[in-house]
């Protein structure tokens, strides 16, 4: 089983889903922008060989660099688990005649307004959402969709570029903010609390399914700083708000064409008691999202996601043991953080239920939060009881302070 995969040693979780790649037996060829030298040690230990190419945003570029590398060996497969590079792996894969999905259908997972067509297609509730490539368009969109509206980036990731408008005068200031985007996706703001849907599938069948809430919502945790972003897997799928979203996330990936792997899936549970569908990519979350699953079930799913690609097999006991939090903590000032008050005394509360610590330290520079989910570090804990691992999470968030300058 030889495996092509696209930028093994980043962002750094691609290193892990590397690892998976060999540990199932798979034969490892890299493609990626880093040098060899910097590659991880773990990423080294997995790849059979390794191609560096300069930009490896330039698609036609890397086609051709990797189709003479490539030249008298098979490929059975290609990989990326990289939200910009899946429709490279999709048009190396029709390029090459291999199977997997299609540039048309992972482009059903890229595009927004194409995705959103598709999943109001069969019938399932979204926002109503207009794509716009020009100002005059965004103010049709605003004459059809109303405030609040959302404004966000037609292919992109997280909430990068991503803003809620209530008035004229926001919209004029979001559009000098989105002038650099080519086109941007105007839709309806849903009022309700927002969860992810998570899959590792085969044939577009989920064989591992995860939820997770973001408490608050990722758009109001990327609009304050003094927030310390959290979000919480669910231990119990069975309730009936989950139930819904579940429904609804199974139908989406029946109704976009999914094939195999990872899909990371966000959706809304309204006041009206409706799942209304967000978005969906077919590559896993980020933010640690896939680590938090494995601390759920205690066990390692970047290397059952490598088991179901490359052998179509699920082997791992998936049992739900906890509800999952990471809260992600912001300093204070600017500059090198200079102390964290609370920490100690939040982990003596908790104790063996806090696992990972991974706060910077006095001495390290701050980071810009406005950049990265991931902030000044995170903190991870669980619980079987959702209320308790919540209290630990907001305990968290309120109680520890870090200290910049």
């Amino acid at each position: 089983m030889r495996v092509l995969f696209l930028q093994p040693n980043y962002p750094p979780e691609m290193q892990d889903y590397t690892r998976g790649l060999a540990e199932v037996g798979a034969e490892v060829y890299g493609i990626g922008d880093t040098p060899p030298q910097a590659l991880a040690p773990k990423v080294k230990a997995a790849l059979k060989a390794y191609l560096q190419v300069p930009r490896i945003m330039d698609e036609d570029d890397v086609i051709a660099r990797a189709s003479n590398w490539l030249r008298g060996q098979e490929i059975d497969h290609v990989f990326s688990n990289w939200e910009p590079l899946v429709i490279l792996a999709a048009r190396m894969r029709e390029r090459w005649g291999i199977p997997g999905m299609s540039v048309d259908v992972v482009r059903g997972f890229r595009d927004k307004d194409l995705m959103k067509a598709r999943v109001r297609a069969a019938g399932l509730r979204t926002p109503r959402s207009r794509r716009a490539r020009t100002k005059s368009e965004v103010w049709a969109a605003r004459d059809e969709i109303g405030y609040p509206m959302i404004v966000k980036p037609i292919a992109g990731a997280g909430s990068a570029d991503t803003y809620r408008v209530d008035s004229d005068a926001e919209l004029e200031k979001v559009l000098a903010l989105t002038a650099h985007l080519p086109e941007v996706n105007c839709e309806e703001y849903i009022d309700g609390e927002e969860f992810t849907y998570d899959t590792i599938c085969i044939d577009g069948r989920p064989v591992y399914e995860n939820c997770a809430q973001y408490l608050p919502k990722p758009l109001e945790a990327r609009s304050q700083e003094w927030i310390s972003p959290v979000v919480i897997t669910v231990r119990d799928m069975n309730q009936p708000h989950i139930r819904k979203g579940v429904e609804l996330g199974r139908a989406v990936l029946r109704a976009l064409g999914m094939g195999d792997g990872f899909t990371h899936m966000e959706w809304f549970y309204n006041r009206k008691g409706e799942a209304v569908f967000g978005e969906i990519a077919c590559r896993p979350g980020g933010a640690h999202l896939v680590d938090q699953m494995n601390f759920t079930s205690d066990i390692d799913l970047f290397r059952e996601w490598a088991r179901v690609v490359c052998w179509r097999r699920f082997e791992a006991d998936a049992t739900r043991k906890y509800n999952v939090g990471i809260i992600f903590k912001r300093a204070k000032g600017r500059g090198r953080i200079t102390r964290i008050e609370g920490l100690e005394e939040w982990k003596r509360r908790w104790g063996p239920w806090v696992v990972v610590d991974a706060l910077l330290r006095p001495g390290q520079v701050r980071r810009d939060w406005r950049q990265t989910l991931l902030s000044d570090g995170f903190l991870i804990c669980r619980h079987p009881d959702w209320n308790l691992a919540k209290e630990m999470c907001f305990d968290a968030a309120i109680r520890i302070t870090m200290y910049a300058e």
